[in-house]
């Protein structure tokens, strides 16, 4: 594959298409899968169970993260898997239609995990090392908004495809696997596109034998734990998604579930019923859509916010932004009654608000692993560490969502939820902060 040019290209031309190419495996895996598995009739903990074990693949990055550049190009290791991720993809369409689908999907979505993990390190690689700090500010900016952007195509366009199919009398597994084309094009496409514009990043010395290779790693692994205050800081970045962890795909399921079983009934296909009065389409418009384009704009609020008064003075606030917002799918799970369904704009404004709280509180997640945790003479490497951990608490929060709520009911677990987000305001509270005068990396949201 090609090495790129000696001339870096304007980040207009790769930054915002190298962050839509991360978001759109991370969404397809933890949201739209979930999202396919209900409309197909599996139970909400046979779903977070399998689905939320996948996410281990990101929390995996530490063990390779530093080999990748001893051996190929950043842009070497981006391009391959984005073509890896289309050719997995269209074998999720094809599985469909197995007897065994639901296996056959779980492992495959393993290995677009896998190659979505190795994807975000060396695009966060060729981001860290092919542009200055001044631009870095500029584009996190655009970074973080076209990451959304990769959910609202597989939220909204894939999920509204499958369920506007199925609303014209489609198989559900035909229309699946259709709306599952979609995002093969889209990664083969965007793969190409990258060949030709995606800069190759700094290319390190290469080691000379498998000695210097383990040294290497070694050291990384020694610099990133002798750094002051290294414990309390990794404490804080476990904690501060603890709350949202257990939301993460629960929430959609609890949106999707039918109005007996405490749901909000967004799960009509062919025409609304007693038990979906609202349409899977309309799902896909406030989940994927709406909601999405809110966190876009607060989350640029919450990085201007940090920009503005810093990220040490704001940091409580922004974990108390993150997490009262909860409150609304609290709201929404006693409010909804089998005899008294919800209207679409009330769903879609709560649901907007704890969208939009969130990703206003998040950026603070972000900046600090950026500005406290990873610089030094490892700084890719580390910031995999850092958001490999970030990922770790999800798996144990996300598995537990789905029996829990089964188990609880949506009004008791919601109300879980929110005391389960404590730990992550105390930890804000308690965060050592060894590099305070570090300025703020610009004013945009950062990727989740």
């Amino acid at each position: 594959m090609s090495s790129g040019t000696a001339r870096v290209a304007h980040p207009g031309a790769w930054v915002p298409t190298s962050y839509l190419a991360e978001g759109i495996p991370f969404a397809m895996v933890i949201w739209v899968a979930g999202t396919m598995f209900k409309d197909l009739g599996h139970s909400d903990s046979e779903i977070t169970l399998s689905t939320a074990s996948v996410g281990i693949m990101w929390s995996l990055k530490p063990l390779y993260a530093g080999f990748l550049d001893m051996l190929k190009t950043k842009k070497f290791w981006v391009l391959s898997m984005e073509f890896a991720m289309a050719v997995l993809f269209g074998l999720v369409a094809l599985s469909l239609s197995l007897p065994n689908y639901f296996t056959m999907i779980i492992l495959l979505l393993w290995l677009i995990a896998f190659a979505s993990a190795t994807q975000d390190i060396c695009v966060d690689g060729v981001y860290i090392t092919s542009l200055d700090k001044a631009r870095q500010a500029a584009w996190i900016g655009w970074q973080g908004a076209f990451w959304n952007a990769g959910r609202i195509f597989a939220t909204a366009l894939v999920v509204g495809i499958a369920g506007t199919l199925q609303r014209s009398g489609s198989d559900p597994k035909t229309a699946w696997a259709i709306a599952l084309a979609v995002s093969v094009a889209t990664m083969a496409g965007l793969g190409i596109y990258h060949y030709f514009k995606l800069p190759t990043g700094s290319v390190p010395a290469r080691p000379e034998s498998g000695g210097q290779v383990m040294r290497t790693f070694l050291d990384q692994w020694v610099d990133f734990l002798r750094k002051p205050h290294i414990w309390m800081m990794l404490l804080f970045v476990f904690l501060y998604r603890s709350g949202e962890g257990f939301l993460l795909v629960e929430a959609p399921l609890f949106m999707q579930a039918g109005m007996h079983k405490g749901g909000l009934g967004l799960c009509a296909t062919a025409s609304v019923t007693a038990e979906c009065p609202h349409m899977l389409a309309d799902k896909a418009w406030i989940d994927g859509l709406i909601s999405t384009a809110a966190s876009l704009a607060f989350g640029i609020a919450g990085g201007a916010f940090v920009a503005k008064f810093t990220l040490k003075r704001t940091i409580v606030i922004m974990a108390l932004c993150m997490n009262i917002p909860h409150a609304c799918f609290l709201y929404l799970s006693h409010a909804v009654t089998p005899e008294a369904p919800l209207s679409l704009t009330t769903i879609a404004t709560l649901v907007t608000i704890e969208k939009a709280g969130y990703s206003f509180g998040f950026v603070a997640n972000m900046l600090y692993m950026m500005q406290q945790i990873s610089p030094g003479k490892y700084h890719m490497t580390h910031y995999a560490f850092c958001t490999s951990l970030m990922n770790l608490v999800l798996i144990p929060t996300q598995m537990a969502s789905g029996p829990l709520a089964d188990w609880m009911g949506y009004k008791t677990f919601f109300l879980f939820v929110l005391i389960a987000s404590i730990p992550s305001i105390i930890a804000a509270w308690l965060a050592p902060f060894p590099n305070a005068a570090a300025p703020a990396e610009g004013g945009g949201v950062a990727k989740h």
